[in-house]
């Protein structure tokens, strides 16, 4: 029944077609995500190599120990799957040809980037994490580039 009514409505109020050049409306695309959650990999990365481990024979501290290096671990992977996320976001949907012209090393940028992000989901490597953060600041600096804006880049740590 709701199948027919739809069917009535669709015939007797047809929706105009809309034509859109990206994904989205403009405005919605900014770095500023993956710059946000690059930076908790960063953070968790370096709370994760300053965890003591507990001597040998505390049960309880060896306990708590893995628990909390394990939920740092996902807090780290997480916000490194979110960073990649948001990246592939913006080299899929906001850069077009015409910013290849520009930047030249846009994909390379990019894949790299993306790359690091999988790096740091499977490893404990603050090199690594601040190697993320510097492709993300980099794409941040060619994304309002092509906005001609000149936005600062600000970390919170």
């Amino acid at each position: 029944m709701f199948k027919k009514i739809a069917a009535k409505l669709k015939t007797n109020f047809p929706a105009p077609e809309v034509q859109a050049h990206c994904d989205g409306p403009c405005g919605v695309y900014d770095p500023s995500s993956a710059r946000i959650t690059a930076e908790a990999v960063v953070s968790m990365t370096k709370k994760l190599m300053d965890l003591e481990h507990p001597p040998a024979g505390d049960k309880a501290a060896t306990i708590a120990y893995n628990n909390t290096f394990s939920r740092f671990v996902a807090i780290k992977e997480e916000q490194a799957q979110k960073t990649k996320e948001d990246l592939l976001i913006l080299w899929t949907d906001y850069f077009k040809p015409v910013h290849l012209e520009k930047y030249p090393d846009l994909h390379d940028t990019f894949w790299k980037a993306t790359k690091l992000c999988s790096a740091c989901k499977v490893e404990v490597n603050l090199d690594h994490a601040n190697e993320l953060m510097a492709a993300v600041e980099k794409i941040h600096n060619m994304f309002w580039a092509t906005k001609d804006r000149n936005v600062a880049w600000y970390k919170a740590s």
